[in-house]
């Protein structure tokens, strides 16, 4: 883990008349990943959005590398901080390898058009994915894990320090899941700080290093994943029966919704 690269600081977020969170401080560090949890409508995707910019702070403050998020100019900072929203479909039939180089627009001039060297940076951020062999593909034929991949894929090329994701597996199956989580940890070992959103407390324990738990607008527990991501702390987030099933080779357990008088 190296410096903060994304900080805040007693946030409040909201939009004009509507606080939805507030005393929310966290800060982000390269070289890790960070999970934060929350059932629907506890402000996860708004804290987000307060954390890149896209909506002002109703108080507190947001630093980026040390700086005021507001200090920074739009390009500048997406330079820096790249989102990867929940998985979109595209209504164009652009391949992967445009959709990726879109990435390069904080780089470019508002009439310049990708060069050669953009161009290559799209295809490495495609094989650090590893879809190297999509990038002629158009997006409607591939499947939507592959889709999400690309999707971060084009949040690399803007070569950022930090990544913010969104849900990256929502409405993903097994194995497409299988395939986003191994990229966010790989963006970790590449030294990239990286928030992820989700509803999947497993997905936090065995891919994030550090969690926030959040509930009404407020963050109930945070730090180490393995302190945090828990069977009481989720019942109490959650305000329901959480299963707890050990490892018996003494690895991470694995925490289930309880639906049954057996399982609470």
């Amino acid at each position: 883990m190296t410096a903060t690269m994304l900080e805040a600081t007693d946030l409040s977020v909201g939009y004009p008349g509507r606080v939805v969170g507030s005393g929310l401080s966290l800060a982000l560090h390269g070289g890790e990943v960070l999970a934060l949890l929350g059932p629907n409508g506890c402000g996860k995707t708004t804290l987000l959005k307060t954390l890149l910019g896209l909506l002002p702070a109703l108080g507190g403050a947001v630093q980026l590398q040390g700086r005021a998020l507001a200090a920074w100019p739009l390009a500048g900072r997406a330079r820096v901080l790249a989102y990867v929203p929940q998985g979109q479909a595209s209504t164009f039939g652009f391949s992967a390898l445009e959709m990726v180089t879109m990435g390069r627009t904080a780089h470019l001039g508002l009439i310049a058009r990708p060069g050669a060297i953009d161009i290559a940076i799209a295809r490495d951020a495609l094989q650090r994915v590893g879809i190297a062999h999509l990038a002629e593909r158009s997006v409607h034929r591939i499947s939507g894990g592959e889709r999400q991949l690309v999707l971060i894929a084009r949040a690399l090329a803007q070569q950022p320090r930090a990544v913010l994701l969104d849900e990256p597996t929502a409405s993903l199956d097994f194995g497409n899941q299988g395939l986003v989580m191994r990229a966010i940890r790989a963006l970790a070992g590449e030294g990239l700080a990286v928030l992820f959103t989700t509803h999947d407390p497993n997905q936090a324990l065995r891919c994030a290093d550090r969690a926030l738990l959040m509930r009404e607008g407020r963050v109930l527990a945070g730090g180490a994943v393995a302190q945090v991501i828990e069977a009481e702390g989720l019942r109490a987030l959650y305000s329901a029966g959480v299963l707890q099933v050990d490892d018996a080779a003494g690895g991470p357990p694995v925490f289930l919704p309880a639906f049954g008088e057996q399982d609470c």
